[in-house]
């Protein structure tokens, strides 16, 4: 394996009833508590009265900050900094999916930084020295795996830009994370926010090294769970072993466990992230689209692991294949497989309407240095037109 160092600073509260019994003694030393949610499904679902309900119940001062959008942008950022700093904001609950979460931790550090967030720790790579507002999360949507980590994902919209960093500092003191939360999710939201936990999975293993490593076993045990499970899940949205492990694969997806020795990929996550940033389309929907076309494009660089995970996560019959016949097969397997969920297959579906801005969005996307093949803006451009219809 790779040399690594690893932390991870979150401790996870995990099960049914999770936030009943421990939501009030993990905010003892707050006295103001900034609640974040999205767009008010947690009113609907009653996690919203149980939250305050306990806040309140211990005396807490809460302050509300709502309407965090699917791709949360810098202005949103800001707004949730002035709102905690005006409010002397003692901690931060967000209660959401990763889009409510990635929000919170860039305002938990724009609400102590006094200069430009975005220039200095997105835009580029930062030095963080100033200590964030702490952040704790309940979990209501398994898919980013935001709940353990420090990556954020931000929009700036002027700059028609979409990228994530991952600071350690910014690493959610606690995740309360009750499976029973996720039922009320929507299931065309459950299945979108289930390829998001495979495609983080892919992006992680189909990059090298190629040689026997702990990452890659663990991994393809991952995947198989997130297949498997969802699939029970679109069945039966209430069934809590399927919701159970889905919601822990979302977070081992996510917590730089897996993450160990690996170059990592994530070509298709800058791809989507400027579709995003462009079109505003949903992120494990805009995944969904572009991973098969962009294995395609890159198996025969990477041809020992496709073939192993053709074999060994799709179950895929070597016998009388040549190792391209494999890996082919293996990447029309996903391909099936996100028909099957019902996700979309093209750019048209996914909403996007205009071929010509395919190359803006394809000039402004990153270039992976974990990819197996070397990508172009122009090879990207390619990826975008196949997929297109």
């Amino acid at each position: 394996m790779n040399n690594f160092i690893f932390q991870n600073a979150t401790k996870v509260y995990f099960g049914k009833g999770c936030v009943k019994e421990y939501l009030s003694c993990l905010t003892r030393k707050a006295d103001t508590v900034m609640l974040a949610y999205g767009g008010g499904s947690i009113k609907r679902n009653g996690v919203y009265d149980e939250v305050t309900g306990i806040l309140h119940a211990a005396g807490k001062t809460v302050v509300e900050f709502s309407g965090i959008m699917a791709n949360p942008t810098y202005a949103k950022v800001q707004q949730g900094a002035q709102l905690a700093r005006e409010n002397n904001v003692d901690m931060i609950l967000a209660v959401g999916g990763g889009s409510v979460m990635d929000c919170c931790k860039a305002v938990a550090l724009a609400a102590r930084y006094e200069d430009d967030i975005w220039e200095d720790f997105w835009a580029r790579p930062g030095v963080m020295e100033v200590e964030p507002l702490p952040l704790g999360v309940i979990v209501t949507v398994a898919g980013t795996g935001s709940e353990c980590n420090g990556g954020a994902v931000i929009t700036n919209q002027d700059k028609k830009i979409k990228t994530g960093r991952d600071y350690p500092k910014l690493n959610p003191q606690f995740a309360l994370m009750d499976p029973t939360y996720t039922y009320s999710v929507p299931v065309k939201q459950m299945v979108s926010g289930g390829f998001d936990i495979l495609s983080h999975i892919m992006e992680t293993y189909l990059s090298e090294p190629n040689e026997d490593n702990v990452s890659d076993s663990i991994m393809e045990a991952l995947m198989k769970s997130v297949i498997r499970n969802l699939r029970a899940a679109i069945q039966n949205p209430q069934d809590y072993t399927a919701r159970s492990n889905l919601m822990w694969d979302s977070t081992m997806a996510e917590n730089r466990v897996i993450k160990m020795g690996k170059k990592c990929d994530f070509e298709c996550h800058n791809m989507e992230h400027q579709l995003g940033a462009y079109t505003d389309c949903n992120h494990g929907c805009g995944l969904a689209v572009l991973h098969p076309v962009y294995y395609r494009h890159i198996y025969q660089e990477g041809l020992p692991k496709f073939v192993r995970f053709a074999r060994d996560v799709w179950g895929v019959d070597p016998n009388g294949k040549t190792q391209q016949e494999l890996a082919l097969a293996g990447i029309d397997a996903l391909a099936s497989f996100i028909q099957e969920i019902g996700l979309p297959t093209t750019l048209k579906e996914l909403g996007v309407t205009d071929k010509e801005q395919l190359k803006e969005i394809a000039d402004s996307c990153g270039i992976s240095a974990g990819s197996y093949k070397k990508m172009t803006h122009e090879e990207i451009l390619a990826i975008f037109q196949e997929c297109y219809e």
